[in-house]
């Protein structure tokens, strides 16, 4: 009994660290425009929003170590760079969002309020909880990931069992590789890399006397279990927004959407609530992500208190500046930087995962130094340089028009390289 309940405390933890604001405004929408291939599109997104992150809980249970151990094998240095730039991106986009979900969700629709002053509060407040740590945010985590399930269970349930399976045609053009796109802006894989490592942490303050054994098979175990959670609400949730696709104009925003169909199959009570609840969650998010990003600093300056207040005051000023705009400039904004670390961190999970002959020192630094490579002309087309237009340079890689002409060549290399590293 005592090891099914680690087990099931565990995949809740797991549940609730992945499961943030990004993880509810974005499926409704894809299946929304998705139509009658939202089943399409829901195996696209839930391989980058789940079965990635849950392989990146896969090779945290086999590293046992911190985020830093994900890519030291190709060098320290490398290692170091890789973290800032998690770090980075992680409080100048995922942690602003939340202010500006939170305005669009519970402060516009009742106050006739800028944004800006909403994100000046919210990241006041953030700064006050990340300097006064306090053990109100568990609480409150506790509490609100089971509510907002409940909220969202009875969302898809009454939205399944009242509707007509009558669906719209999709706005979409490849929709598998659309929704594994998509599924880069929950930012869950870039999550598994560093909330894995605060797993193990977690557990091996909890079960001193276990063994690597036992503490691997329990992570594995929760991993493969949250994930399963996260399936079935994000397919449900993408059921419902294809289930919806007459009700609301096709030019809706992701956040009106959430709250009209809220609104639409629990009513208006139940939507001022779910708001509510959406906004503490994302309050517990931000304060969780700047956190994070602070000690990291601090454990780099020689655990410096005054390199954490700094990185905390960066990290409120960044979020109240992109904080102001909408969810879906901030969305738009964050494709660069995806495009970009995204390969990086799919690519550095799968080299942990395989066995250790197939991932020696010498294929670490060729698999990402192809990935790099080859994720420049992705990333400089999200910026408006297509270098896989017709005629251009990189047009000839396979997958290249959907943005993912890195995979091949990274295969490639990785294959090459474990076939002749006994030469070289």
């Amino acid at each position: 009994m005592g090891k099914i309940n680690n087990l099931l405390v565990t995949a809740f933890a797991l549940f609730s660290l992945f499961f943030g604001v990004g993880n509810l405004i974005l499926p409704p929408l894809l299946g929304f425009k998705s139509g009658d291939l939202w089943w399409l599109v829901a195996l696209g997104f839930c391989i980058s929003a789940v079965l990635i992150p849950i392989l990146g809980i896969l090779a945290h249970a086999k590293l046992q170590g911190t985020m830093f151990n994900f890519a030291e094998k190709v060098s320290p240095t490398f290692s170091l760079v890789y973290c800032f730039l998690v770090y980075a991106i992680s409080i100048s986009l995922p942690s602003p969002r939340t202010a500006s979900l939170t305005h669009e969700i519970a402060i516009q629709p009742f106050f006739n309020t800028s944004s800006l002053l909403t994100s000046s509060i919210y990241f006041a407040l953030v700064f006050l909880f990340v300097m006064n740590r306090s053990k109100l945010l568990n609480i409150l985590g506790k509490i609100l990931t089971p509510a907002i399930i409940f909220v969202l269970i009875a969302l898809i349930g009454i939205t399944f069992f009242s509707y007509d399976f009558i669906f719209s045609e999709t706005t979409i053009n490849s929709p598998f590789s659309h929704g594994i796109l998509e599924g880069y802006q929950t930012f869950d894989a870039i999550g598994a890399v560093v909330v894995g490592g605060v797993i193990i942490v977690s557990i091996n303050l909890k079960k001193k006397g276990a063994s690597y054994k036992e503490k691997k098979t329990l992570i594995s175990r929760a991993a493969w279990l949250a994930g399963l959670a996260l399936f079935l609400i994000y397919g449900g949730l993408i059921l419902t927004g294809a289930m919806n696709g007459t009700n609301f104009n096709s030019d809706i925003s992701r956040t009106a959407l959430l709250t009209g169909i809220s609104a639409n199959t629990l009513g208006n009570t139940a939507n001022l609530f779910l708001s509510i609840l959406v906004s503490l969650a994302c309050f517990t998010t931000a304060v969780g992500i700047v956190t994070g990003a602070a000690d990291f600093i601090k454990s780099r300056f020689l655990e410096s208190q005054l390199a954490y207040t700094i990185t905390a005051v960066l990290g409120c000023i960044l979020g109240i500046v992109m904080g102001q705009f909408n969810v879906g400039y901030i969305i738009t904004v964050a494709v660069p930087a995806l495009m970009f670390i995204y390969p990086i961190t799919i690519v550095l999970i799968l080299l942990n995962i395989v066995p250790k002959k197939y991932a020696a020192p010498i294929v670490f630094k060729a698999v990402i130094l192809t990935v790099i490579l080859f994720s420049v002309p992705d990333f400089l087309a999200s910026l408006g340089f297509n270098l896989f237009s017709k005629g251009e340079f990189f047009s000839w890689l396979p997958l290249s028009e959907f943005q993912m002409g890195w995979i091949l060549p990274t295969l490639i290399v990785f294959v090459f390289i474990n076939s002749t590293k006994k030469f070289l």
